[in-house]
């Protein structure tokens, strides 16, 4: 009997392909020649969908999915930082185009009155304190913003680590011998920023332990933290912000200190927030599709119950360093 890796293998294209393109799949977006060729070989190879595949997506197909989106933090978080409520955003666009219901769950509190999910969106770096707790209620799982290369769940995340080195990078082919870092952390263990910017830093022989300075992802923190690096007998040149929220009050405090920038400070912050390019002067920063990664984790959850995949993927969303003012 043929297989949907039989006709993949004949048609040049993968299995979720074919499979996407039997089940008449309005959502793929595929040239009608590949179509063609997919439907063709089927028929070639005789290929017929079981009567229990038949009934398992017919059924999926007649009821509405039920998504759950689990937040690891507050939701005050969307207010003091852009970057989370565009997470959010994507993912509850994505959710309508595909006629999804959604409910949401912030602080890892799972609502006691809510339906069974079809699927669970895990999101932010304490995804995994509430994992038990999803496990039982459904085995459809996608974590956003967050990754385990151990895990045998779905994610959507960003390379922070070769973000901090791109930017560590960066500053050393300008000149610069000392780089300090001003960051957040909101679960209890260390953001990946800080970590990969301090190891890698370290082995370049540009960061200081000293030069390290962590807070919350807020701008209130950022002031505080600036203030007190401005206050030691000395401090970097060149420093590598964890958030545009957060350095936004970097930038406050320079400001008042009549520290020039980029000339006697520079810095890069992550994001690009839409406020990014209103501050003075207007923030260099890497820009992250944080939209996108809350979107293609309701995609990922979805194509996963509509295909029946069993093996996790693993998407890294794109970033681009943007250089604006605070920047020479």
């Amino acid at each position: 009997m043929a297989t949907l890796k039989d006709i993949a293998r004949q048609a040049g294209v993968s299995l979720a392909t074919v499979s996407r393109v039997l089940n008449d799949d309005p959502t793929l977006s595929v040239k009608e020649e590949t179509k063609l060729r997919i439907l063709e070989i089927a028929e070639k190879l005789e290929y017929t969908v079981s009567a229990q595949r038949r009934h398992t997506t017919g059924k999926r197909q007649a009821q509405r999915l039920h998504f759950l989106a689990v937040y690891s933090y507050p939701k005050t978080a969307e207010i003091n930082d852009p970057y989370y409520l565009s997470i959010r955003h994507g993912i509850e666009l994505q959710s309508e185009r595909l006629g999804i219901e959604l409910t949401h769950a912030y602080e890892n509190n799972l609502p006691e009155t809510v339906s069974r999910p079809d699927g669970v969106l895990l999101i932010g770096h304490g995804a995994r304190a509430v994992l038990t707790e999803v496990q039982a209620l459904c085995s459809a799982v996608c974590f956003v913003d967050f990754s385990d290369r151990q895990s045998d769940y779905d994610a959507v995340d960003i390379d922070l680590a070769y973000i901090a080195q791109s930017v560590t990078d960066f500053f050393i082919a300008q000149g610069y011998d000392r780089i300090g870092f001003i960051g957040g952390q909101d679960s209890p263990a260390a953001d990946i920023r800080e970590v990969a910017f301090t190891e890698y830093g370290s082995l370049r022989g540009v960061v200081r332990g000293e030069d390290i300075y962590r807070g919350d992802f807020s701008s209130a923190s950022g002031y505080a933290l600036a203030k007190q690096m401005l206050a030691g007998e000395s401090y970097p040149k060149a420093l590598f912000v964890a958030s545009d929220s957060i350095a936004i009050g970097v930038l406050r405090a320079l400001h008042e200190q009549h520290i020039a920038i980029p000339e006697d400070i520079a810095l890069i912050s992550v994001n690009d927030i839409p406020t990014a390019k209103f501050t003075i002067p207007s923030l260099s920063t890497v820009r992250i599709h944080s939209e996108v990664m809350g979107s293609q984790g309701v995609n990922l959850l979805f194509e996963r119950l509509r295909d029946e995949r069993q093996e996790p993927l693993q998407v890294f969303a794109a970033s681009r360093l943007i250089l604006r003012g605070t920047t020479k």
